[in-house]
């Protein structure tokens, strides 16, 4: 059997009006969301589907390169298939990164033509479900993150992640707040990226000790990218404070640093985004390192359900003791409002995933075991330029945002002209 047609769909969803967020640093705004549906297609019609990377940047490469590496040949084991991707391409580091995040719908494909769920395909599963994590608070005030808690942990799920940028006071008055509003057996996250990209009004080590002290008080699951995720000298250090648990991971640019960032104890948590980060064949590696060093790991994700599905295949194929958990983006709907809308996450599944008290289970189907709904091609049509923008206090500037969460740094932009 051979592959027909490889194409990428990239899908924007445009808010109405567009989201001001106020917070320690500066002002955020986010005018859309963005995602790209991967198509792969075999001779006999069989199709193949996975998440990508919602750039054009990766649109270009997977029709220039990609694409024509693939079609054509015969539909073989993925793995095998990567090789010779590697031959001709494999001193490309970050093209090599996108065809593993293509690679998926290649999985799926061949899931489907093998009639095995993607998790036999990678190893074997060894549990049908996966904790997920409602994920979504950003920069509101502390009763507002409290309020939301709430209504994440009356969806079912036992944990809540957000994002604090108010201030050292109010980012601890926050967690306070939200322990308070949950109760003793919500497992709350703090996801802090935010307090070392602020310019001049950054947290400094003294500061992120310190809140990092009043938090654990509230008995946070984990402390995420409180400093730079690039430096894990400071990390380890930090670590062997044993103030709180520490997770980072989702801005590694590569499998050395990520094995860097393992073997020398850095955090208790490792994150990786399997569309952006290197895919299975990344994953399945860092993992077994995980596992050796006696580490945790939770998965990122912030798009669409076909992407949390993937990363549940992935993750069922190894114990709850070394993948604990899997990050569900907590998008608004008419039943909770969270931080802002995005309908396409869910639409792009014919059917919701099978989501009880806070876990997944697994399809056992084959491939993915979802059906996609290509109406969302049509449906939510690409809209051009960045989904965010980063206005700073100080020194004042503009930073654009891509789909590509995997860049910890955005180049700036000159100021905006009044």
């Amino acid at each position: 059997m051979r592959i027909e047609s490889v194409r990428s769909f990239l899908l924007s969803y445009a808010f109405p009006e567009p989201v001001k967020l106020t917070y320690w640093g500066g002002e955020r705004l986010i005018l859309k969301r963005d995602a790209m549906l991967v198509r792969i297609e075999a001779e006999n019609g069989l199709v193949g589907y996975g998440p990508g990377q919602g750039s054009e940047r990766a649109h270009r490469q997977i029709e220039q390169a990609i694409a024509p590496f693939l079609e054509g040949r015969r539909l073989g084991d993925p793995d095998a298939l990567r090789i010779q991707f590697l031959k001709d391409h494999g001193a490309d580091a970050e093209l090599v990164k996108l065809y593993a995040g293509v690679e998926l719908a290649l999985y799926d494909l061949y899931g489907k033509l093998k009639g095995l769920p993607v998790s036999e395909l990678i190893g074997g599963r060894v549990r049908d479900k996966i904790r997920l994590y409602g994920s979504a608070g950003m920069y509101q005030p502390p009763e507002a993150y409290a309020e939301e808690a709430a209504g994440i942990a009356g969806l079912g799920f036992s944990a809540y992640k957000m994002r604090p940028a108010l201030g050292p006071e109010q980012d601890v008055e926050t967690v306070r707040l939200m322990r308070q509003a949950v109760g003793p057996d919500i497992e709350l996250m703090v996801d802090a990226h935010t307090w070392w990209r602020m310019g001049d009004r950054s947290y400094g080590e003294a500061t992120i000790e310190e809140v990092a002290r009043r938090m654990a008080a509230y008995r946070i699951a984990w402390l995420e990218e409180p400093i730079p995720p690039d430096d894990h000298e400071a990390y380890r250090r930090f670590r062997e404070k044993e103030i709180v648990p520490l997770a980072s991971g989702e801005h590694e640019p590569s499998e050395e640093r990520y094995l860097d960032l393992i073997t020398n104890q850095c955090v208790d948590y490792v994150q990786m985004d399997v569309v952006c980060q290197g895919g299975f064949p990344t994953g399945r590696r860092i993992l077994a390192v995980i596992e050796r060093e006696g580490l945790r790991f939770a998965f990122h994700s912030w798009g669409t359900d076909l992407e949390v599905i993937a990363a549940a295949h992935l993750g069922i194929c190894w114990p709850e003791s070394v993948v604990e958990w899997l990050e569900y983006p907590v998008y608004s709907t008419e039943r909770l409002k969270t931080m802002y809308p995005f309908p396409l996450a869910t639409e792009i599944l014919k059917r919701p995933l099978e989501i009880e008290r806070g876990q997944l289970t697994v399809p056992r189907e084959p491939g993915w075991g979802v059906e996609v709904d290509e109406t969302v091609i049509d449906r939510y049509p690409w809209v051009p330029g960045p989904w965010s923008i980063f206005s700073l206090i100080s020194p004042p500037g503009t930073w654009s945002v891509t789909a590509d969460h995997s860049r910890p740094w955005a180049e700036p932009e000159a100021p905006a002209e009044s």
